[in-house]
């Protein structure tokens, strides 16, 4: 789970330094290309079927899924790194809410204590990037979060009925890849083949490094969850958060005001604290980037 922290901060500054030659839609146009061609080849290689009789299920987990994605890379791309993954990770608030909420039951006092640590956080990180005009992208990587949450509890669905991972990941890749496109085509400022932004020797190597480490991130985000304790796994993916410090630092020297350091640590302690409660009421916590 470190090493996917890791990698997923190293997404985000290929996402980061990718919006100088790149929009949003591109960047996860680009990022979902990758995952689906390697996903579609590991199919082929294995004669693997895709045919399915949850599409619909697939087709809403793809849709909030992209929906996450765009505003996550959005805020990126717009604010410190360290800043806009900690709003998007307020997904495990989110998502032991909204199981509680689904199962019509009440809410245990730790899941109510993590939600107001995630809201005291959040309020905290907005204060700054509202003076800093940071506040849509703020607005959008918790939205993100939001999102997220939505596509994992579609994604559980889909594993409760029988459906493999590599068929609900190939599934989100196709419908992100085609939502990209169709996003930058029809809000691009440019018109005609002009929409989209041309892929040269000097920009490349960054949509390469970015699909190469969402790809790596995920393999072992699955191999830790798959191997390792719930709980401690689901603690340990916040290192993607310290990473993303050190990361911000080194490469734009990123220093965030210390409202900002409050915030990220409350908003930790809350979805830590979230993470916990879900995994002992409904079992396993995921969650993607």
């Amino acid at each position: 789970m470190v090493v996917a922290g890791a990698l997923f901060a190293c997404m985000g500054v290929f996402v980061k330094l990718g919006a100088a030659h790149f929009s949003a839609a591109e960047l996860a146009m680009y990022r979902s290309a990758v995952g689906l061609v390697l996903i579609g080849g590991m199919v082929l290689a294995r004669g693997q079927t895709l045919a399915t009789v949850h599409w619909r299920t697939h087709l809403l987990r793809g849709g909030v899924g992209f929906v996450s994605l765009i505003a996550y890379f959005y805020a990126v791309t717009q604010m410190p790194l360290a800043t806009a993954m900690t709003l998007s990770y307020t997904a495990p608030l989110f998502l032991a809410a909204m199981t509680t909420l689904l199962l019509c039951e009440k809410f245990p006092p730790l899941l109510i204590a993590a939600i107001v640590l995630g809201f005291i956080g959040t309020a905290l990180i907005f204060r700054p990037s509202a003076s800093d005009g940071h506040l849509l992208p703020a607005l959008l990587a918790v939205g993100s979060g939001f999102f997220a949450a939505w596509a994992y509890l579609n994604v559980r669905k889909l594993g409760r009925a029988g459906e493999p991972d590599w068929r609900i990941v190939f599934y989100f890749t196709l419908i992100s890849t085609i939502g990209g496109a169709l996003f930058q085509f029809v809000f691009a400022p440019q018109a005609g083949p002009a929409r989209f932004s041309p892929i040269t020797l000097q920009n490349a190597w960054i949509l390469a490094g970015m699909g190469l480490c969402a790809t790596g991130a995920q393999l072992a985000l699955t191999r830790a969850y798959r191997l390792g304790n719930t709980l401690v796994v689901g603690a340990l993916s916040y290192s993607t958060v310290v990473f993303a410090c050190i990361a911000g630092f080194i490469v734009w020297r990123d220093v965030l005001p210390l409202m900002s350091w409050i915030g990220i640590a409350v908003i930790i302690a809350g979805g830590v604290l979230a993470t916990q409660v879900e995994t002992k009421a409904h079992g396993k916590v995921v969650v993607e980037d």
